[in-house]
């Protein structure tokens, strides 16, 4: 069994990863608190799995500095940590949003970086700093870019759909039609699970997504289907939307440009790469499973 050192095993993909190592006997896991300060050397294991980070804040009131401090500043000093160590892997979460924050067509590993935000800046900065370091040929690193997770435990704008759904309420940015790709936890565990795994698959990038896209039309859909309740899309003109949109930039109401962007962007993710290396044809987990499994994992915490 591996041993594996952590950070982020508090967060929603850490604790369900966490979850996913146990009951399947993957192996030891130590947490890390990137609060406190990192001893040198650390106990000898064989996987890291940095997961910590600042998140991308939709309400665009955190200082930008945070994130090179945490997301850049806390990368660096544990991979120079494992470099100096005996483990044999190193897995960084880092971000599709590391290489562009809006897509035209399919986002690729290959995708030309076009970057604006201080998350993005900074989770591309630390991918740099990994690429950019020596690398023992005993050793692999992992830059792994996900797209939108969700699962049990998610609280982001999956929660927010379901509010409206599960309220009743008519979902009023059905005149966006778009589309988009999404990651379940399910997915993402089962690609960790292959990597440590299977010394043979190589390092290297690798985006992390289901194989289909969704609208957010669909996904609505989704949450009433699941729920049952009735579907309610409202196509109100899109030009009162993003004026109301702006109007709550200025009150920090919830529905401001970011999240606007968020729920009506086409963001499309390729994840043909990372099932090259997996050998496998499709991910265990479709789309419109995955997000059942979460939708009832909001339902299940209600009660």
């Amino acid at each position: 069994m591996s041993k594996f050192i952590f950070t982020g095993s508090t967060g929603f993909v850490g604790s369900n990863l966490i979850k996913y190592i146990a009951q399947n006997n993957l192996g030891e896991v130590q947490t890390l608190n990137l609060r406190q300060p990192l001893q040198s050397p650390l106990p000898n294991h064989d996987i890291f799995i940095h997961l910590a980070g600042k998140a991308h804040d939709v309400k665009n009131v955190s200082n930008p500095q945070e994130y090179f401090d945490v997301n850049l500043g806390k990368t660096k000093e544990l991979y120079d940590l494992f470099l100096k160590s005996t483990a044999r892997d190193f897995i960084f979460f880092s971000s599709v949003k590391a290489v562009a924050d809006t897509v035209e067509g399919v986002l690729y590993e290959e995708t030309a970086d076009d970057v604006k935000t201080p998350y993005g800046k900074s989770k591309q900065q630390a991918e740099t700093y990994l690429l950019t370091r020596q690398l023992p040929p005993n050793k692999r690193l992992f830059i792994l870019r996900p797209c939108m997770i969700h699962g049990p435990g998610n609280k982001g704008n999956l929660n927010l759909l379901y509010q409206f759904v599960k309220k009743g309420l008519p979902y009023p940015l059905a005149a966006f039609d778009n589309k988009r790709s999404f990651l379940s936890v399910g997915n993402l565990n089962f690609v960790i699970q292959e990597i440590v795994g299977d010394a043979a698959i190589p390092g290297g990038i690798y985006n992390l997504a289901d194989d289909e896209t969704l609208s957010t039309n669909a996904v609505i859909s989704l949450l009433a289907q699941t729920i049952k309740k009735k579907t309610r899309l409202w196509k109100i003109k899109p030009g009162l939307i993003k004026a109301a949109a702006i109007i709550g930039d200025v009150l920090h109401l919830p529905l401001n440009t970011e999240r606007l962007k968020k729920l009506t962007e086409n963001y499309i993710v390729s994840n043909r790469k990372i099932k090259k290396a997996l050998n496998i044809s499709t991910m265990p987990v479709s789309a419109a499973e995955g997000l059942k499994i979460t939708i009832q994992s909001f339902s299940d915490n209600i009660k």
